[in-house]
């Protein structure tokens, strides 16, 4: 089922900067009537479709205030998220990890399932291909963002028949400030925003958004793990 951002409102978190600011400035320039930009400091815009929230997705009580500022929504975007370097196995930056990258999104899109329930709308959950495949300088990013991605499909299969869509991006290397040290090649934010929605429009549950990833989208759509998962989400159905 396909998604146009033309008179929707949007949900953009970690919206000040990298991917996240891109997201909101391309919702705009795809019609979006109004953008709630959640930051965790305060955020001015020119646009007077864009709404500040102030949004830490690790605080329950503005999460809760957020969501009454909102009054509809059509797509949420969980963006925001950390990616700190770490010795393996260190249990503190793995917690720091899993607080912002699965509780924290996980936390924001239950407290908005009611209104995409009533919009049938949809969740885009920003990951990256280490979800896939981890990379070993950065273990707890990478069990985080797996994390994610199987919470996803989960939500996926249980909400499908309420009409919400789960949408995943499998990002590569992006230039923003979290890969500022990374001496690799990277796609702009600008460009992934645009191939997000280009995606979410044309209704890809998966996405692989940038030069580093688009080889990946014949062979995961035809591969076992995508295989898996739809055939527990037809269990699920029937159960």
């Amino acid at each position: 089922m396909a998604t146009t951002l033309e008179d929707t409102t949007v949900l953009v978190t970690g919206a000040n900067r990298g991917i996240g600011k891109a997201l909101a400035e391309e919702a705009l320039a795809r019609g979006a009537k109004r953008v709630y930009a959640g930051t965790r400091q305060p955020l001015n815009h020119p646009d007077p479709r864009v709404t500040p929230l102030l949004l830490d997705v690790t605080d329950p009580a503005q999460i809760q205030a957020a969501v009454g500022e909102v009054e509809a929504l059509d797509i949420l975007i969980n963006n925001a998220g950390i990616m700190l370097p770490d010795a393996p196995f260190d249990p503190a930056v793995l917690e720091r990890h899993l607080a912002v990258n699965l509780y924290g999104s996980n936390a924001v899109t239950q407290a908005f399932l009611p209104a995409l329930v009533s919009s049938r709308g949809a969740v885009v959950n920003l990951l990256s291909c280490v979800a896939l495949a981890p990379l070993p300088m950065f273990t707890s990013y990478s069990a985080s963002k797996a994390a994610a991605f199987s919470l996803t499909k989960s939500l996926r299969a249980a909400h499908a028949g309420q009409g919400v869509r789960f949408h995943a991006v499998l990002a590569g290397p992006v230039d923003t400030d979290m890969t500022r040290e990374l001496p690799i090649p990277k796609a702009s934010p600008e460009a992934v925003a645009r191939a997000v929605f280009d995606a979410v429009e044309k209704g890809d549950e998966d996405i692989f958004p940038d030069p580093a990833t688009t080889s990946l989208t014949e062979a995961w759509a035809a591969g076992a793990d995508k295989i898996l998962e739809r055939q527990f989400a037809q269990l699920a159905a029937r159960t």
